[in-house]
This record gives structure tokens, C-alpha cells and sequence, in this order.
């Protein structure tokens, strides 16, 4: 038999080779798992960590003693003080982000339909570059302008009119909030105004809508998405503040986040200072949550 002809027979002879039997991962899978396993390993644990310390016992001379109780959690919804840091938390981070969104909502508006191509991103960078500076930095400065002795007063008394206090006092704590969240604030409904079709305020005008109908109609039920992501992201922000109530709230007023530093770093009770910050997350997630879901359930209708 010729040489081909045999290995002809031979490669015809050979089995071919079986598939490996087994789960096919999904390539999606595989791009996901870098960057789940790092979020488990840098969030999700320390949370639980977290947690754990907060069900365990403060002694004095110890810090810390394991165990299983509720007793930090109690102690939190038995004390009207810490109650009462709750609630100044909530209602302070409701008024920042409400003036955020009532200062920031024309300033996005006009930025994406009255700012011409060449000032746009002039003005847009102007808006971002305090976010470029620290809260402390940012906060210092405000502690100079509404000072007892500040810009604020001096400006006053130049027009004969006498000096106010804002120093250490919850109005002072929201105008130092306000201008920290404001450019989130901006920067989310820009981004967002900007996908809206502008002929769609066009058509509605030439129907005879003023333009405040315009905006009332056609606008603000395109834009609640990104009013949704703004007040969140401004309202998350706010009720975590640290730096601002520290520095231009002072020693008498209270919100969470310094209180937990308080609990954690100068008494050293951790158990307790781990159920506030647990508090405070699940305070911030049910509020968050809870709006979301109201706002998408009226925006489906709006939408049909």
C-alpha cells in the first residue's frame, strides 16, 4: 500500500478528540469576579465586622467584651439624646438638600440651554473646582466669612446694620452643607438636562405653554431621574457629614457622624459607636429606598 494511502487509513483511524464535560463559565462572570471579590473583601466585610463589634459589651478598662446582645441598640432607642441627634441629622440633611436643589436646578437649566458653546465648559469648571479643595478646607473658610468678627458681619456694619450670629448655630451648619453638595447637585441635573431634546420645549411653546408650563409639563417629568440621583446623592452626603457640623457647628450641636467619632475614637466604646453608624446606614437606606420607589412608581405613570 502506498505511504499516503496509509496515512490517509491512519488519520481516518484516529477517534477524534471528546469534548471536556463540565459548567461553561460565562465570560461576563469572568470580567465581574476581580471587582466583586474586591468589593466583598473592602465593603461587605468590614460591615460585618462592624456589626459583629456592635453586638458585643462596653466595659470600662476593657473596651470591648464579646458577646451577643442588643443591649447598644436599646440603649440608642431609650435615650432621647441620641434621639434627638437623629433628628437634627434628618432635618438638616432634608433642608441642605432641598436648597440644592432649588439653587441648583436653574443654574444646570441655564448652563445647558443659555450657555453658548464657548462658556459652557468655563462655567462647568468653575462649578467643579471647589469639589478640587477638602470639606475642611472649604469649611474653614466659611468659619472666616460668618465668623462673629467675619466678612459676613463686617459687610453688615459697613451698611449700618448690626452684627448676627451664625458662628455655631444650625444655619450656619446648612449654608456650609449647602455649599459643599450644591456642585453634586449641579453637575448630576446638567448631565441629565442635557439628554433632553430641546425641540420637545420648542413644540410645547408654540402650543401657547408659557414657560413655566413648559418646565412644570415637559421638563421636570423628563429630568426626575436625574432629580431623583441628585437629592439621594446630596441627602447620602449630608446625613454623613463630619466636617462641616464639627467645625461651623461647634461643640453643642450635634449629628451622627461626629457623635460616632466621639463614641469610637475619645470613649472608646465601640459596640455602641458600631450600632449608631448601623443606625445611621439603615436610617439613610429605608428614606433613600423608600423615595426611589415613590418617584419611579410616578414616573411609570407619568411616563404612560
Amino acid at each position: 500500500m502506498p505511504a499516503s494511502a496509509m496515512n490517509g487509513q491512519m488519520e481516518m483511524d484516529v477517534p477524534a478528540p471528546r469534548a471536556r464535560a463540565g459548567v461553561r463559565v460565562s465570560p461576563a462572570f469572568g470580567l465581574a469576579a476581580p471587582a466583586t471579590l474586591f468589593v466583598l473583601l473592602g465593603l461587605v466585610a468590614p460591615l460585618a465586622l462592624m456589626f459583629r463589634y456592635s453586638l458585643n459589651r462596653f466595659v470600662p478598662g476593657q473596651m470591648m467584651v464579646e458577646a451577643l446582645t442588643l443591649a447598644n441598640y436599646q440603649k440608642f432607642f431609650s435615650d432621647s439624646f441620641y434621639q434627638e441627634v437623629l433628628g437634627t441629622t434628618l432635618w438638616v440633611s432634608a433642608l441642605s438638600t432641598a436648597l440644592c436643589l432649588l439653587a441648583g436646578f436653574p443654574v444646570a437649566y441655564a448652563l445647558v440651554r443659555h450657555a453658548g458653546p464657548k462658556w459652557k465648559p468655563r462655567l462647568l469648571i468653575l462649578i467643579i473646582l471647589p469639589l478640587l479643595m477638602g470639606n475642611a478646607v472649604r469649611t474653614a473658610a466659611w468659619m472666616v466669612i460668618l465668623g462673629d468678627k467675619g466678612l459676613f458681619n463686617a459687610a453688615l456694619g459697613s451698611v449700618g446694620l448690626s452684627a448676627v450670629k451664625l458662628m455655631y448655630t444650625p444655619t450656619a451648619v446648612v449654608i456650609g452643607l449647602v455649599s459643599v453638595m450644591l456642585p453634586f447637585m449641579i453637575v448630576t441635573l446638567q448631565s441629565v438636562l442635557e439628554g433632553i431634546d430641546e425641540n420637545l420645549e420648542a413644540a410645547a411653546a408654540s402650543l401657547g405653554a408659557p414657560h413655566g408650563v413648559v418646565l412644570r409639563r415637559v421638563v421636570l417629568p423628563l429630568a426626575l431621574p436625574g432629580l431623583l440621583a441628585g437629592t439621594m446623592l446630596c441627602f447620602i452626603l449630608s446625613m454623613n457629614a463630619y466636617a462641616t457640623p464639627v467645625l461651623i457647628g461647634g461643640p453643642t450641636f450635634h449629628m451622627m457622624a461626629p457623635t460616632v467619632y466621639q463614641q469610637v475614637a475619645k470613649a472608646m466604646n465601640w459596640p455602641f459607636g458600631a450600632a449608631l453608624a448601623f443606625v445611621l446606614m439603615a436610617v439613610t437606606l429605608f428614606l433613600t429606598t423608600t423615595a426611589n420607589v415613590l418617584v419611579q412608581r410616578h414616573y411609570r405613570k407619568w411616563s404612560e
